[in-house]
């Protein structure tokens, strides 16, 4: 089961968007991410700067897997999984009952 997200949507993008906004008053976008990081009560600013390149990769400014993507895999993986596990299930049930045709059967 996966972890609830410790950060609500709306603060992460809320971050990201602030961080935008105060770039030009920093001279580094790290010192801009720690400023609003600290604002917000962001543990830390790696955090804050993974939320930045993330949105930076959503609307395609940087490569990389999109949100929506990496969900898409995630949710191809379970289920490859889960007809796997099927799979298994079947080839069991198969070679059982292959198994009791197979055995000479007497009549009574």
């Amino acid at each position: 089961m996966a972890r609830p997200a410790q950060y609500p949507l709306e603060l992460r993008r809320r971050a990201v968007r602030m961080v935008a906004e105060v770039r030009p008053d920093y001279d580094t976008e790290w010192a801009a991410m720690k400023a609003v990081a600290q604002k917000l009560g962001i543990g830390t600013t790696e955090t804050l700067r993974k939320w930045v390149r993330q949105d930076q990769i959503d609307v395609g400014v940087r490569p990389g897997v999109t949100t929506e993507e990496s969900a898409e895999l995630k949710r191809l993986k379970k289920e490859n999984a889960e007809l796997k596990r099927a799979n298994e299930i079947l080839k069991a049930a198969a070679s059982f009952f292959a198994a009791e045709l197979d055995r000479p059967h007497t009549r009574s």
